[in-house]
């Protein structure tokens, strides 16, 4: 009789398992749902960080090991089996990402081009320097096949633009400039060109010259139409309640947040209230709930009616439609997106009678997000709103389990109890991610939340279903008039907790393993069940040493050639004080350092003339060449270990990075404290991928 290897193999599997370790193994059942989008994430993180694009037989390869780990979990027992399941996530995860990755492929512009734009106007907000900005579609360049032409292009508007107001479906011509989207600041960084890539963006640019109309908006709605209510909604809700205030309704109302200014926004970041700015869970949890007390509410107030219909159900359907049209209605973002889907498990979980709030939703939702959108992973949206989430679950649920154990306070003291908690949980929750992604964090952030979240879901969002609903009667007036108080007061706490001495720690950037280690470490000590989620803990140690440990560059050159930083005992210094300034902040955020580029460039490190500007950082020397007058000063002579320029020099037999190397390599990082110096590229870090070509 035939002998099959995997049963010969059973009876040393059981006893290997037959200890601790089964048990352990065994008491993961009924938790294993929450593992399944953890799983998934480390596959997708796996094949992002695959320094070259993999081909066919790679994605055969995963396929096929994927369906021998599936048999193998079928005919392994209850206690392995989840283990091979997990691991054919992980690979499911990696296929998944490589799928989205070419599914989304759009032409990338492959040069810098100067001319003419046409295009239809699908998105407007404003850019990083506050400028106005336009997205277009139906993109047509001069002199380019429409093979080769990007999907999508944006546009930031500089100069006199008082010609054409941007309308959604507004047909537009204007001549401008346009580039390939850029790559990171530094080797390592944020790569903007793997977001556009998952965006459809193509290309980048900016005009300084008029917009003309080409065509009527009413000529390119088809598909605008959520868009254009937005536009008008956001316009009449400014209208109505003037000023910032106006902005902040617009903005949780529409996600509309072009009009908000500078300063309030990084107010509310600098004192931790920025979440309530974009629209997210908070908002989404506290609309959906309004209206499902509402609804539970009026329905009680009839008798007949609640004693012979499910109103709870009902009250729970009503909210989740509520919350459908605030998603289609805010723009779809995608951290309005994440909420929806959150609160729509959790409703239906009412539906279905189930616990609304528990691991298993938060994990229903992480899997929805990645399966649809896997590159979500990477976005800070997604990783604060996760942590803040699973631990607020996490901690209450211990809490309930522990009830019997614990003080009963005051009933009247609970709601406070529960405010103090919450903010406390998902404050600590997210200030790793926080610090991770914007290098600070927000010191007075708790005392910030305690003195405004409450109004937002008692006086704001409340005030936001009461406009729904009597804006058919000519009364909305009544209820922005009270959201526009409650916004004032969050803008006022938010300005005078961000001007208290000490509001903000500008925290240095992590490496690579830092979150990666940290979210997993935190991951195992909620999710494993038994003694053995202490094995988390460790982890958390390891990534919190790594972030500790964390080493920036002695020397960073921009990818333009035309700024340089070097460390020195008062921080970066800079080589100019203007030019190249998204480069110059996020070389300074990353360092932990709060100051603007202005001053890091009056800082000590640089000396000679404005176009020929000298430095040294341990043996290297580094001459920095700037304009037409840098270029022209240039004899060959190799007055430096390394020569950088923003222009094109002639050549020559020095080490020298002018523009047309750089354009090649990216940005640079030097390290001088090794011998030889170690020297790094955007190119090397960023690999050969779709989005990198």
């Amino acid at each position: 009789m035939y002998a099959d290897p995997l049963d010969a193999a059973v009876p040393s599997r059981k006893a290997v398992l037959s200890g601790p370790l089964r048990a352990a193994l065994l008491a993961q059942r009924g938790h294993l749902l929450s593992w399944v989008p953890i799983s998934l994430a480390v596959g997708i993180g796996g094949w992002f960080a695959l320094p070259v694009e993999p081909g066919a037989t790679f994605y055969t390869f995963c396929a096929g090991a994927a369906l021998v780990l599936a048999m193998m979990a079928l005919r392994a027992g209850e206690a392995v089996a989840p283990l091979f399941w997990m691991m054919v996530l992980v690979l499911c995860g990696a296929l998944l990402a490589g799928e989205r990755a070419h599914s989304v492929a759009e032409p990338v512009l492959g040069f810098r081009y100067y001319g003419p734009i046409q295009g239809r106007i699908v998105d407007i907000d404003r850019s990083g320097s506050d400028k106005p900005r336009m997205t277009l579609d139906r993109v047509v360049l001069e002199d380019m096949r429409p093979g080769r032409t990007p999907a999508r292009v944006r546009v930031s508007l500089h100069g006199d633009q008082g010609y054409t107001l941007p309308e959604p479906g507004l047909t537009v011509i204007l001549t401008g400039h346009l580039s390939p989207p850029n790559g990171p600041v530094e080797p390592g960084g944020f790569d903007f060109r793997r977001m556009a890539w998952f965006e459809g963006l193509g290309a980048v640019g900016y005009t300084r010259t008029p917009v003309l109309v080409l065509a009527a908006a009413e000529e390119g709605q088809a598909g605008l139409a959520i868009f254009r209510i937005r536009v008008s909604l956001s316009a009449w809700v400014q209208a109505q309640v003037p000023g910032r205030a106006g902005a902040f309704a617009a903005a949780i109302l529409t996600g509309d947040r072009s009009a908000m200014p500078r300063e309030a926004v990084e107010a509310l970041r600098n004192s931790n209230l920025a979440h309530l700015l974009a629209i997210s869970g908070l908002h989404m949890g506290l609309l959906t709930g309004a209206v499902f007390a509402f609804l539970r509410g009026a329905m009680a107030l009839i008798p007949w009616f609640a004693l012979r219909y499910p109103i709870k159900k009902y009250a729970a359907a009503g909210a989740l439609l509520v919350g459908a049209g605030y998603l289609a209605l805010s723009g779809g973002a995608v951290s309005t997106e994440r909420a929806f889907i959150m609160v729509s498990v959790m409703l239906c979980a009412v539906l279905l009678e189930r616990r609304a709030i528990s691991l298993r939703s938060v994990a229903v939702a992480a899997t929805i997000i990645l399966l649809r959108a896997p590159e979500a992973l990477f976005s800070a949206g997604f990783q604060m709103s996760f942590a803040a989430t699973t631990g607020l679950v996490a901690v209450f649920g211990l809490l309930r389990d522990n009830r019997a154990r614990l003080p009963r306070p005051p009933r009247w003291l609970g709601p406070v109890i529960a405010v103090v908690i919450s903010s406390a949980v998902a404050g600590a929750a997210t200030a790793p991610f926080g610090a991770a992604h914007f290098n600070r964090i927000a010191d007075y952030g708790l005392i910030a939340n305690l003195l405004s979240v409450p109004l937002m879901g008692a006086l704001v969002m409340p005030a936001a279903v009461a406009t729904a609903v009597l804006w058919p009667l000519g009364l909305a007036f009544l209820p922005l008039w009270v959201m526009r108080w409650g916004l004032e007061w969050i803008l006022l706490v938010a300005e005078t907790v961000a001007g208290l001495d000490g509001a903000v720690t500008h925290v240095i950037a992590p490496g690579p393993l830092v979150l990666p280690c940290l979210s997993f470490g935190f991951l195992w000590l909620i999710c494993w069940q038994g003694r053995g989620r202490w094995l988390g803990a460790p982890l958390v140690f390891v990534a919190l040493v790594l972030w500790s440990l964390a080493e920036r560059p002695s020397i960073l050159i921009a990818g333009s050639g035309g700024l340089v930083g070097v460390l020195g005992p008062e921080g970066r210094a800079l080589s100019k004080p203007r030019g190249d300034g998204f480069a110059a902040d996020n070389w300074l955020e990353n360092d932990g350092d709060g100051a603007d580029q202005e001053t890091a460039a009056a800082r000590p490190g640089f000396s000679g003339p404005k176009a020929q500007r000298r430095t040294r950082s341990d043996a290297v020397t580094l001459l920095h060449l700037t304009g037409k007058t840098g270029a022209e000063s240039f004899d060959g002579t190799c007055r430096a270990n390394i020569i950088v320029a923003n222009k094109e020099l002639p050549p020559n037999a020095c080490n020298v990075l002018d523009v047309l190397t750089l354009r090649q390599s990216g940005s640079v990082a030097i390290w001088t404290d090794a011998v030889p110096p170690r020297i790094v590229t955007s190119a090397e870090t960023a690999g050969d991928r779709l989005w990198t070509r």
